[in-house]
């Protein structure tokens, strides 16, 4: 039985009666990922031997900064990371059970999961947002958008062949009614790139949208195209809304907004596993008027050479820690490959079509490649930063989940904290004594669900959805069951919530609107 069957609430609430409080004068603010498409090269095949002995984490002050005129950035540090071992893993489990606390693990997805549609793989999803990340009903319809394609090509060449769909339902279903498929929301070959990776969708004034996303181009270019290997782009369109469904057209002319600099954002040429994707717009009350953007880089520079090398301040030991890494042997694990960011811009224009870019607001160099689809949630005064990531992308030594990764602080660019010592918020069921995998080729005796959900997207009322990837073997490519997490910012900690739904799984693909506009509908 189970230890919890509460039913999910049919009751749409707001975000002051869920995990995460109020949204402020502001909302959300969220980003894109995608896939482990262009992950560097491993560092190392075997992870940090377990213990209960290690490191200190790293001091984080919170103390905000200028987002514009300032360059500090926060360090996700390697003494951070090494919490996870230390302090979220139990060595003296069976080969192939969940390691970690039940607090930050996922809640188990069964093997026979519905899937959404049988025409087209669904991944990486977001919801039609206003500026303040309130997701939104335009006139009694639900919205999402989703990367998909065909259900004909393996499961892991999709990237590849990657399209912006979008799903919509009414506002006045249950939580678990199906969505519709809509279909591309783009013309054939009318956007910037031969494929569409990850980006977001603000609901602007009347009938108006705005899709930001990521433009990427492999093989050969498209004609007409210029062929960059990954720009972000955006485009203005209009949504119709009937009694019978949802529509876009009109769309104009798709922009490039930005693209790595080679100063703070690598460049393909600097590194062909580099990182540039996943845009996210969002507006913070602290700076009325000024729209600003996340998204995922890496560190510039080359692989190798000495403007890579891990730093003592990227280490963040403490003085004096017995359990320290020295700069000279981490240098020599070969971390140059891991150098993971999140970076910040900000529109200098009203139409939002230009954009200043900045330093990045966290770093994770030395410790992680890949912090994919950037999200930051503002309550009461405090930012919260989350990111995803791969068990597979961290650096030498270090061991971690696939899943959520958050940090708080007291601005958008601050000295963020990682929830939980460690920055883990939410893995997928995982043995972290076993080596690091890919969903393609799992370790013998791991557990079959350590790759079952990605991509995870955070929601007002601290939701989270995401994809399933691979339960037990079998591929999923649909959306999971979304699951809860209550985050609590005084104490930087987290916890899933398992009174939500049935043992913490609530419904399939579950993205509820908060907010309208036009039309009519109850909130679920």
């Amino acid at each position: 039985m189970s230890r919890h069957t509460t039913p999910l609430n049919p009751t749409r609430r707001g975000f002051g009666a869920l995990a995460l409080g109020t949204l402020a004068a502001a909302g959300t603010a969220s980003a894109l990922g995608s896939s482990a498409a262009q992950a560097a090269p491993a560092a190392s095949a075997a992870p940090a031997a377990p213990t209960a002995d290690g490191p200190q984490p790293t001091p984080h002050t919170q103390q905000a900064y200028d987002p514009i005129t300032s360059d500090f950035h926060a360090r996700w540090t390697r003494a951070d990371a090494r919490q996870i071992m230390r302090t979220q893993n139990d060595t003296s489990v069976e080969r192939g059970e969940n390691s970690m606390p039940e607090s930050i693990t996922m809640p188990e997805i069964p093997r026979d999961f519905p899937i959404m549609t049988d025409e087209v793989w669904v991944w990486d999803t977001w919801s039609l947002t206003d500026e303040y990340s309130n997701q939104m009903s335009y006139k009694g319809w639900d919205v999402i958008f989703s990367l998909v394609a065909p259900r004909d090509i393996p499961f892991d060449e999709r990237h590849w062949s990657a399209r912006i769909g979008y799903f919509t339902r009414p506002s006045s279903a249950e939580p678990d009614e199906a969505w519709t498929y809509g279909g591309y929301l783009f013309e054939d070959e009318t956007s910037l790139s031969n494929t569409e990776w990850s980006g977001s969708a603000r609901l602007l004034q009347g009938n108006k949208v705005r899709v930001f996303y990521t433009a990427t181009t492999f093989g050969e270019k498209r004609p007409g195209t210029d062929g960059k290997p990954a720009v972000l782009a955006t485009v203005l369109g209009k949504i119709k809304a009937t009694k019978k469904g949802v529509s876009f057209s009109d769309f104009g002319e798709h922009l490039e907004i930005a693209e790595p600099d080679g100063v703070w954002y690598q460049t393909q040429e600097q590194n062909q596993y580099f990182s540039f994707r996943d845009p996210f717009t969002f507006e913070d009350p602290a700076t009325p008027g000024i729209t600003f953007m996340l998204f995922e880089g890496c560190g510039a520079g080359v692989p190798g050479t000495a403007e890579t090398d891990a730093t003592a301040e990227d280490l963040g030991y403490v003085d004096g820690d017995p359990f320290a890494e020295t700069v000279d042997e981490v240098n020599a694990k070969g971390v140059q490959w891991q150098r993971g960011n999140i970076g910040l811009a900000w529109a200098d224009s009203k139409d939002l079509t230009s954009w200043t870019m900045l330093p990045p607001i966290l770093t994770a160099y030395g410790v992680n490649d890949q912090t994919e689809r950037p999200q930051m949630i503002i309550e009461d005064g405090k930012y919260f930063l989350f990111t995803i990531s791969h068990q597979f992308t961290y650096a030498a030594d270090l061991r971690g989940p696939d899943g959520v990764y958050g940090f708080v602080g007291d601005g958008i660019r601050s000295d963020f904290q990682p929830l939980n010592s460690s920055g883990v918020v939410l893995g997928s069921p995982v043995d972290l004594n076993l080596p690091a995998d890919a969903p393609e080729s799992p370790t013998e005796g791991q557990n079959p669900r350590q790759f079952q959900a990605y991509s995870h997207y955070i929601q007002p009322g601290g939701l989270v959805q995401s994809f399933i990837d691979n339960v037990e073997g079998r591929r999923g490519g649909t959306l999971s069951p979304t699951v809860k997490v209550d985050v609590d910012g005084a104490t930087a900690t987290s916890a899933v919530d398992y009174s939500f739904g049935d043992d913490g799984l609530g419904p399939y693909a579950y993205l509820p609107t908060n907010k309208r506009k036009g039309g009519v509908g109850h909130y679920k």
